[in-house]
């Protein structure tokens, strides 16, 4: 095997969507190109403290046996200084992101261009980490920018962004009573009431991306087809390299989940073959309890076998949702009872082994892009109910482009656009009647249901995509010959 002589720094965001797919991203590259050594540069955010994502890095930085040797794990120091007068999240990570930079280039002088055998060939930084892009700069290496959304979302970014540059149009001031928008990688109109909150940074992130010598989008070629056309067919777009579906489907769980994940996966086993609709909304959103009575009450007249992940808000001065104690507590008197034989309520799940499991017929879900990949992957129909961020923009793909999911309330939002409003907003319940109608739906196992079909066919492009030959196999190829075109 030859000498990996060939660096590539990989600086994701601190969030398990990013940073998971960032790191099964490198260790591709790694797996094709022997020439090839990856340094991942991590940040962990005290001012937003995620226990899930804090417990992933140590674990990365204590090591694991199975991983390859040639990729390396470094755990950057944070300013808390730099930090002082932010008062909202937003200031506070873009002011964060800023002071890591002189963090970065000090890293890159002291270990990489000291190092004669290693030839920095340039950065991979996430969407949120552009202004990285100036360090990259300094040593005279492009940066590639790691896009973990899907192609349509960049498209619609890229469009907000040109609306404001070349047409004075700011998204934000849009109105729901506003004509649907046009935008060239979405084949149907996009309702203004979908559009995700958009402020200056924004704006801002979009011009960056353009300055990327190539941009790394966690989607595949048939899923996207439309909008990776559009998006290469647009000269002011850096080339794109769609590799995915990019996911972490060999995650083991803590020795205190372990119990909890064989409980689960028993209960499935248990059930017809897909006969049950698993609820599972990320590892964030939560809903009111009026809200989810509503589900309850659904559930129950559905008729449907369920497992429904059900979590707690997050209490003061957290962002983190937990566990309910008592779930009698918050849902319908008897309900636990009276579905016992066909239902279970759980908080945290193993969300890729249970959408692997023969019994699951159907996912109700927030539209993360990550959970609709796993979905897709699986060959799991979706019934989209976004909770904010570029969810509903993601719902709308599934449900009108892609056609393999139901729409529950795709323009269903805790969150606000005002992104110095801390408190959420706590939009009208969804109807126990809307949230069945959904479900049942859904859960149409004939042969004829479109959404069954067009699950089925992704399924096995998914996979195909990434077999040798593939789309995305070839699009990973043809990015490592441009980083090796870098050294030239």
């Amino acid at each position: 095997m030859e000498d990996a002589n060939i660096e590539l720094i990989f600086i994701p965001a601190a969030g398990v969507g990013h940073l998971v797919s960032a790191l099964q991203t490198a260790k591709l590259l790694l797996q094709r190109q022997p020439q090839l050594s990856i340094t991942v540069l991590m940040m962990k955010l005290s001012f937003a403290p995620d226990a899930n994502i804090n417990s992933y890095i140590d674990s990365l930085l204590a090591g694991d046996k199975d991983m390859n040797p040639r990729l390396k794990f470094v755990l950057l120091p944070e300013d808390l200084e730099a930090l002082k007068g932010h008062t909202d999240i937003l200031s506070m990570f873009k002011a964060f992101i800023e002071s890591q930079k002189a963090i970065v280039r000090d890293y890159c002088v002291n270990e990489i261009r000291k190092s004669s055998a290693k030839r920095l060939a340039g950065f991979v930084v996430d969407m949120l980490c552009t202004s990285m892009m100036d360090v990259a700069e300094e040593f005279g290496v492009p940066t590639y920018v790691f896009y973990p959304p899907g192609a349509s979302m960049l498209g619609l970014q890229f469009h907000l962004q040109t609306l404001v540059d070349d047409h004075g149009e700011d998204a934000s001031e849009f109105k729901d009573s506003d004509p649907d928008l046009n935008i060239p990688t979405h084949s149907k109109p996009f309702p203004v009431k979908l559009l995700p909150k958009v402020w200056a940074e924004f704006f801002e992130t979009s011009r960056q991306i353009r300055r990327a010598k190539g941009i790394i989008v966690n989607t595949f070629f048939d899923l996207e087809r439309h909008a990776l056309e559009s998006l290469s067919n647009d000269k002011r777009v850096p080339p794109i390299y769609p590799v995915g579906p990019i996911l972490n489907l060999d995650h083991h769980p803590k020795k205190n989940q372990q119990d909890s994940v064989n409980h689960i996966l028993k209960w499935l086993d248990d059930q017809p073959d897909s006969s049950v609709v698993f609820l599972c909304f990320g590892s964030v959103a939560t809903f009111p309890e009026s809200q989810l009575k509503e589900i309850a009450y659904a559930l129950e007249s559905s008729g449907q076998r369920f497992l429904w992940t059900l979590r707690k808000p997050p209490g003061p001065g957290s962002i983190i949702a937990t566990e309910y104690s008592n779930l009698e507590e918050v849902l319908p008197e008897g309900f636990l009872e009276r579905t016992k034989n066909i239902g279970k309520v759980i908080g945290w799940a193993p969300q890729t082994a249970v959408l692997a499991h023969p019994a699951v017929g159907g996912f109700v879900s927030h539209c993360g892009w990550n959970s609709a990949l796993e979905s897709i992957w699986f060959g799991v129909p979706m019934a989209a109910w976004p909770i904010g961020s570029d969810q509903q923009a993601h719902a709308f793909v599934l449900v009108r482009d892609i056609g393999m999911a139901v729409e529950i309330k795709m323009d269903y939002r805790t969150d606000s656009r005002d992104p110095t409003i801390h408190l959420p907003i706590v939009p009208e319940n969804v109807s126990a009647k809307e949230i069945e109608m959904g479900i049942t739906s859904l859960m149409d196992r004939s042969t004829t249901n479109p959404i069954r079909i067009k699950a089925k066919e992704l399924k096995e492009k998914s996979r195909k995509a990434l077999e040798e030959g593939g789309s995305s196999f070839n699009f990973l190829e043809s990015f490592i010959e441009n980083v090796m075109n870098n050294l030239n």
